[in-house]
């Protein structure tokens, strides 16, 4: 049986709704009232967009993305399902320029800016979305890191059976994650996703990236380079008794290079905070 890439990818790497919770939480104790609108950058099936207006009916979303039929697919089967077409608008383009709505949230998740291999091109993504979000907007990333991720690895996860929103039945399968390369010098990677089915069925480079792998470090002093007053980083917090990660992002000065980490690095157009 054919299995569509985008419910594979979806199960396998998108937890649209702990982001959700992470930023509905960071933007209240940041900004001290609650977002309405949100942009989702790279936002390939808008998901993200789709969900988040699908929690109050005041919330509107845009996303953006180049991939016509990803997000053709999208529409079809995330903003129709979720009934938010009236709420959701998904733009066809670059997402270097500049959103004529000012956003309170905008996003570039699944670590989809590390698409920009240059500082000239990465500052003039961060400058247009300072420029698009409002006074007191917030813009959040996230980063993949660890000493595991300058190396070559393959790394396999298997995702349990589930229904999709769109009433879609997947089967377990097996998400595995290859590191095929790595430059030290530029820290320029090649990382493909192959999905695993049932009866030896296998989808080989179902996805392939070439990506600069940036650092927290370089992120933020390029964000402060594009305009944003300041910045935080977000790191997931551990728990010894089942020796996994708990799941609650909180912000850190510092923490243990382990082999594997992700981080949310976030943006603040506005010098103050709530509590200012």
């Amino acid at each position: 049986m054919n299995y569509d890439l985008h419910h594979l990818y979806e199960a396998a790497v998108q937890n649209v709704e702990a982001d959700i919770e992470f930023l509905e939480r960071l933007f209240r104790e940041e900004v001290g009232r609650e977002p309405i609108t949100l942009r989702e950058d790279f936002c390939g099936t808008a998901s993200l967009a789709a969900h988040w207006c699908s929690g109050s009916p005041e919330r509107r979303a845009y996303g953006v993305d180049l991939d016509e039929p990803t997000v053709a697919w999208g529409l079809e089967h995330r903003v129709r399902q979720l009934d938010v077409e009236d709420r959701t608008e998904v733009l066809l383009g670059d997402v270097r320029q500049v959103h004529e709505q000012k956003v309170d949230l905008q996003t570039a998740f699944n670590f989809s800016f590390c698409v920009f291999q240059t500082r000239e091109e990465i500052v003039d993504y961060f400058r247009c979305a300072q420029e698009s979000l409002a006074d007191d907007g917030v813009f959040a990333l996230d980063l993949l890191g660890g000493t595991e991720t300058c190396e070559e690895l393959v790394e396999k996860t298997k995702v349990p059976a589930r229904t999709d929103i769109d009433g879609t039945e997947l089967p377990p399968f097996t998400y595995v994650w290859d590191q095929a390369a790595f430059n030290p010098i530029d820290h320029s990677m090649t990382c493909h996703i192959h999905f695993k089915l049932g009866k030896g069925q296998k989808l080989k480079r179902a996805f392939t990236y070439d990506w600069r792998l940036w650092t927290i470090t370089e992120l933020r002093e390029l964000m402060s380079e594009a305009g944003f007053a300041r910045s935080k980083v977000y790191v997931e917090g551990w728990d010894d008794d089942t020796d996994e990660p708990d799941g609650d992002f909180r912000e850190t000065d510092g923490f243990d290079n382990s082999g594997s980490w992700i981080a949310y690095v976030v943006g603040f157009k506005s010098a103050k905070g709530a509590a200012s």
